[in-house]
């Protein structure tokens, strides 16, 4: 494929992988301290990469960072909402936790850059640098979408009126993965408007201030 980089695929594979591992880490340490024990017997409780990439959701982020945007999954988290104290609200806080590591570590490179007085993304420290703020956004963008399995269905389903959310968490997981496997493989404009766009609207904020 012509102005295919191997450099920058090897690297963005990197991102990928450190930012799906905190993000799944941060899923389980947050059911662990909520009082579920689940992820923990799991072996979840874990930076290793190993203990948190799944099969398709790696293969994703092979074939994305191939065609130059980065995206993927990791295996989820399996939590038991009944070991918590407020089942639907510390079950939105898990869901919301993995997002948030990700925007975390989005500022925590946008820091690194503007500590540097800025980089050069044609270097391989300035890519590295600038592509770990890219891709955690969109991560972070990606999974509050409200479609099984990815963190924003369950979110929607803690906020739901009860009946509502009954009603929307079985519609989701009957139809949800066929639902976000159609998002994956032919919805790239959606993608692009829900994802991409405030992806780079909120990189631009975090790099430039603007």
């Amino acid at each position: 494929m012509d102005g295919f980089n191997l450099q920058n695929f090897i690297l963005t594979m990197a991102i990928l992988v450190i930012a799906i591992t905190i993000h799944e880490f941060a899923h389980a340490i947050t059911a662990d301290r909520l009082g579920d024990p689940t992820p923990r017997s799991q072996g979840r409780i874990s930076l290793f990469p190993t203990d948190h990439l799944d099969p398709l959701g790696t293969m994703m982020m092979a074939i994305s960072s191939f065609f130059g945007f980065g995206i993927g999954w990791g295996k989820p988290v399996m939590t038991n909402p009944g070991n918590f104290r407020n089942p639907r609200q510390d079950s939105a806080i898990v869901a919301v936790a993995g997002p948030i590591s990700n925007v975390l570590q989005a500022i925590a490179f946008a820091l690194i850059i503007r500590a540097m007085g800025g980089v050069d993304p044609t270097t391989s420290v300035g890519f590295f640098l600038t592509i770990g703020v890219i891709v955690n956004l969109s991560l972070a963008f990606f999974n509050l979408i409200p479609i099984a399995p990815l963190d924003g269905h369950w979110i929607m389903t803690a906020i739901l009126p009860y009946e509502q959310a009954m009603a929307y968490r079985d519609w989701m997981l009957r139809y949800g993965p066929l639902l976000f496997l159609g998002l994956i493989f032919f919805g790239r404009p959606i993608l692009q408007m829900i994802v991409g766009q405030p992806t780079f609207f909120f990189a631009r904020l975090l790099l430039t201030g603007l």
